[in-house]
């Protein structure tokens, strides 16, 4: 069943070629709820925000949301006042056209920082963009918010909450500028299910630390990063809270939503080649298992290993010694798959070695880190760092 089969109920969609991007591709993406939406927000922890997120953040805060507008090729950011009223006046357009308060239209942007936004081109586009709306669907407002994406992301999924359907649908974009806090992606959830304010702001942040947050491509975090979550409330089930079956149902549901965006986002690295779960166990508490993965998933050295198909297992002990997590490397045992390479703290030899070069030639594998410590656990997911990703940064702009 595709994503457009799982299209949650009253949720329409537009996207089209609006002129920002260079190349003419898809560049302008709208989402429209038939009726204003229960919502929630995560956004960047960048100090430096761009403008449509100074924008839309206060308007999610106040819970209601009925449509998004989205655009790539320009990310509106470091533009001061001008990109503040250019965001303002996005928002406004696209409110005046639907008949709707300005205060329930969302605008996010991605792309080349420091550069205005072509309010002339918005302004003949936008109009036109809301006459298409029902014409496209969920992936095609996922393949105008690509940027060095190499493909569009999406996932879906369906729960039953009284006898009905309530299906999510999730649209993300990233490939660079891949790091926690959250990442630097955008990424859309909407779902006809009817949810709490309270219990929707919950779910999402705790979906988000579970995935968004254990993600690494290259250290950098944007300027832009959002995520918005939108519940429409028209599949007719009784209303979901903290503390309900129906409520594990559906922060399950969308914690495997944004994981799997989470997931595609890596593989997806500008130039990556493979995707890595770096998977700790047996350290003194859940903390310091995440504080382990994240050192050894945000190494360049590391990284690099992964690339030359290297296993280099001396790059990674050296990155959970220095992560600022208890250790005890008389302790540590190290797998590439089912590989052991190291047990107590030394290495098993060059046969061993040579089984875990096999491993590092797939495009997927999981990369085991065992402290011996205790029973705190922690899953992170990175890519490796190939001479393709210096290419594709070095040209960003041109």
């Amino acid at each position: 069943m595709n994503d457009q089969q799982l299209s949650p109920l009253g949720f329409r969609f537009a996207a089209r070629a609006g002129g920002l991007k260079k190349s003419g591709k898809p560049d302008l993406g709208l989402i429209v709820s038939e009726t204003p939406a229960c919502c929630a927000g995560v956004f960047t922890r960048n100090k430096v925000v761009a403008a449509p997120v100074q924008v839309t953040a206060p308007k999610i805060r106040q819970g209601r949301c009925q449509a998004v507008l989205i655009n790539s090729g320009n990310a509106n950011a470091c533009t001061g006042e001008q990109g503040f009223r250019a965001a303002e006046e996005c928002a406004g357009l696209v409110a005046n056209q639907l008949g709707l308060a300005e205060e329930l239209v969302a605008v996010s942007s991605t792309g080349v920082i420091g550069v205005p936004l072509p309010m002339e081109t918005l302004s003949a586009q936008l109009p036109v963009l809301i006459d298409d709306l029902g014409k496209a669907d969920g992936n095609d407002v996922a393949e105008a918010m690509m940027t060095t994406d190499s493909f569009a992301k999406s996932s879906a999924r369906t729960i039953s909450v009284d006898g009905r359907d309530c299906r999510l649908l999730g649209l993300a974009k990233g490939a660079g500028m891949i790091h926690p806090d959250m990442a630097t992606m955008l990424a859309f959830v909407v779902t006809d299910a009817s949810v709490t304010p309270d219990f929707l702001d919950t779910a999402l942040r705790t979906a988000v630390n579970k995935s968004f947050n254990r993600i690494t491509v290259d250290r950098d975090t944007s300027t832009n990063d959002m995520v918005l979550v939108l519940a429409n409330g028209l599949a007719g089930n009784a209303e979901i809270a903290a503390g309900q079956q129906e409520g594990e149902l559906f922060a399950q549901a969308l914690t495997e939503i944004l994981l799997d965006l989470a997931k595609m986002i890596v593989r997806d690295g500008e130039g990556a080649t493979k995707l890595v779960r770096i998977q700790v166990t047996g350290a003194a508490n859940d903390a310091d298992a995440l504080l382990a993965a994240r050192s050894v998933a945000t190494s360049a050295l590391v990284k690099t290993a992964f690339f030359g198909e290297d296993a280099n297992w001396g790059r990674i002990i050296a990155a959970v010694g220095y992560s600022g997590a208890e250790v005890n490397p008389d302790q540590v045992h190290i797998c590439f798959d089912d590989v052991a390479m190291v047990e107590a703290g030394l290495g098993l030899g060059p046969d061993q070695e040579a089984l875990a070069t096999e491993v590092l030639q797939q495009s997927e594998f999981t990369v085991t880190v065992d402290l011996g410590l205790g029973t705190g656990s922690a899953d992170y997911y990175t890519s490796d760092l190939t001479y393709d990703y210096v290419k594709i940064n070095a040209d960003y702009r041109t």
